[in-house]
């Protein structure tokens, strides 16, 4: 049954997000072709332009080329998500992808002559990352666009944005998906929250670093309890929209009295810094917690990748392909987001979402630190998109510090709910859960928009922060940026696990999610912990909620859910090939260890021992000992 459920969930998400076109007819002449998603912010519309940038200042910004055969690839990934298929989990690499849905080569290659005859700098993109990073001159960017860059009153911020004054258009025959940077009107925002009074708060008691708040290995034994699974073999990838300072971490892992070997590679997706300092203006308290949050869950990563860029599409397009200085040579197949930002049109991002599907990549968001979503929400996006796992907030308790899980409520000011502030249609993934959450809550879910967040992990104000080059506090953070990194770890765990049970990676989770959670019973109660008690805004119900989601993940319950048990085994290694010369003395050491969740005896024996040669034995080692003769 729930082989069944996984695959109609699916194939129906795909179908109800796809997006209508742009509301402008495009015109007759090629030479000014409309592009194929929306840029002009209807404020820009609605309010009277103040000014205008000046002609020699230089934007940096990305032109996007379509997914080919954007029908096909809705098969496809119908197909890959559907357990009863030969294509299940039979997932792509960026070759492929490109191959089959990525721009050609001579729509790629028109691109890169459009940018050169433009008088535009390229800063990074590729064929198979389906973009092209560039900068230029206003004037540039005005004559290649047909746009005038003007400047606006934000009508709630006390500052000015830049826009567009029309839709812009390009001379080129190939079709053009988007071109992010053309405005500001939203700014990226960290999901991180302090708290308002800024101390430390008396209800913190079983975190195990500094003033009873928690580390990161702390969620790690909460959530996931054991030590066989470290993330080993694994690639993690964050969405930052600014550097960091590696000595922030470093202080972290040695004021916690911890240690890290995770080596962090800093990815600058169109020339922006991947440096962070504090003196200079620079935050790094977002990216750093990342940071933490996905080492601590999973201490065994093969490399943690942070992807720094100027826009969505840079950071997104660099994350779907093998990363620079790559140790695995694959794609991460955990990415993690805590930034909400909102483009002018909510389809721009999907291409890669898909892509992140179609290649196995599973995609983590926070869900927000404001509480229940509201008519007046800004900057949700992207934990409204129908193509992310949403990840939203609790309140956990554990039984001491390093201790396991104890209980767990809804946090009060995690995000979500029934509102899609970019109208983004309910997958039908969703629909049952929220049937089944509306027939028990008092505040309904929406059937018709996607509702958030799909799953929960601690937020509250109680964690270990070291950031901008100025020391470390305790209990004064919080936010789903936490829980988001968090879940992105633990999964590579369940990733780790499948490759050693010789499986593919699970890629997009929600179709998963959602049909173990439909399914109930003890597949649900072993795979969650579910959350019952305490709001958002919305109740909390047992189940699926609008608060907590699913709920939070209950050790190997889920990942064996997800990838199948460990497959049990030993090992054995030798100290050393021992020579001995006649008449002196010379010792080697078998060592047995259990692997894999190995939890049988091992018997030891050892034959043909020469004369003059001792053999003893431990419960897990023989040595033997002697003198030639």
């Amino acid at each position: 049954m729930l082989r069944k459920l996984v695959l109609s969930v699916f194939l129906s998400a795909i179908t109800c997000v796809t997006v209508a076109a742009p509301s402008h007819s495009p015109p007759q002449d090629r030479d000014h072709q409309f592009l194929m998603t929306r840029h002009m912010r209807d404020e820009a519309h609605a309010l009277p332009a103040v000014g205008r940038l000046p002609a020699t200042q230089r934007l940096h910004f990305d032109m996007v080329l379509p997914v080919r055969a954007p029908a096909e690839l809705e098969r496809f990934l119908a197909e890959v998500y559907n357990p009863n298929s030969p294509s299940y989990r039979r997932f792509l690499t960026p070759a492929e992808f490109t191959a089959r849905f990525g721009p050609t080569a001579a729509d790629w290659n028109e691109l890169v002559a459009f940018a050169r005859r433009s008088g535009f700098t390229v800063t990074g993109g590729s064929r198979d990352e389906m973009d092209l990073r560039l900068s230029g001159t206003v004037a540039a960017v005005e004559a290649a666009f047909h746009v005038s860059m003007r400047t606006y009153q934000h009508p709630t911020e006390r500052r000015t944005f830049y826009s567009p004054d029309t839709e812009p258009t390009v001379g080129m025959q190939a079709e053009v998906w988007h071109i992010s940077g053309l405005d500001n009107f939203v700014r990226p925002q960290a999901r991180v929250h302090q708290h308002a009074a800024m101390t430390v708060r008396p209800d913190t008691s079983t975190g195990g670093c500094p003033g009873n708040s928690y580390c990161g290995s702390d969620m790690r034994t909460a959530y996931y309890g054991g030590t066989a699974l470290t993330g080993a073999g694994q690639s993690l990838g964050l969405v930052e929209y600014y550097g960091y300072d590696i000595a922030d971490l470093q202080t972290y892992f040695a004021n916690s009295g911890q240690s890290s070997s995770v080596p962090v590679n800093g990815i600058s997706t169109d020339g922006s810094s991947v440096s962070c300092v504090h003196a200079q203006g620079c935050d790094d308290t977002e990216q750093t917690l990342d940071m933490t949050q996905a080492i601590g869950m999973a201490p065994g990563l093969a490399q943690l990748n942070v992807y720094v860029g100027g826009s969505d599409t840079a950071i997104l397009s660099a994350m779907s392909v093998v990363p620079p200085h790559s140790v695995t040579g694959k794609v991460d197949a955990q990415l993690s987001c805590s930034w909400g930002w909102g483009p002018g049109d909510p389809s721009v991002d999907d291409p890669y979402f898909q892509k992140f599907a179609a290649q196995g990549q599973s995609f983590f968001t926070a869900a927000g630190d404001s509480a229940a979503y509201t008519a007046g929400s800004q900057a949700v996006f992207p934990a409204d998109d129908a193509y992310v796992t949403v990840v939203g907030g609790t309140d956990l308790a554990t039984s001491g510090p390093a201790g396991p899980w104890a209980g767990e409520s809804a946090w009060s000011d995690g995000g979500g709910g029934n509102y899609a502030p970019d109208n983004i249609l309910i997958p039908s993934w969703q629909k049952a859960a929220i049937a089944q959450y509306n027939a028990a809550a008092s505040k309904p879910g929406s059937t018709v928009l996607r509702n958030s967040p799909d799953v929960s992990a601690e937020a509250n104000f109680d964690f270990y922060v070291c950031a901008n080059q100025s020391g470390c506090t305790a209990n004064e953070y919080g936010g789903t940026s936490f829980a988001a990194p968090m879940w992105a770890g633990y999964l590579a765990l369940a990733n780790q696990q499948a490759a050693a049970n010789g499986l593919p990676t699970v890629g997009f989770l929600n179709p998963t999610l959602y049909a173990i959670g439909a399914a109930g019973g003890s597949g649900y109660a072993n795979a969650f912990h579910d959350v019952a008690s305490g709001t958002n805004g919305y109740p909390t119900t047992p189940g699926y909620d609008l608060a907590t989601g699913w709920g939070s993940p209950n050790g190997t319950g889920l990942i064996t859910l997800l990838v199948g048990a460990a497959t049990p085994g030993f090992s054995l290694t030798t100290s050393s090939v021992v020579t001995v010369s006649s008449g002196t003395t010379g010792t080697v050491t078998v060592k047995s260890a259990a692997t894999g969740g190995f939890t049988g005896s091992i018997a030891l024996s050892a034959g043909g021992t020469p004369a003059g040669v001792t053999v003893t034995f431990s419960p897990s080692s023989i040595t033997a000992s002697g003198t030639s003769t």
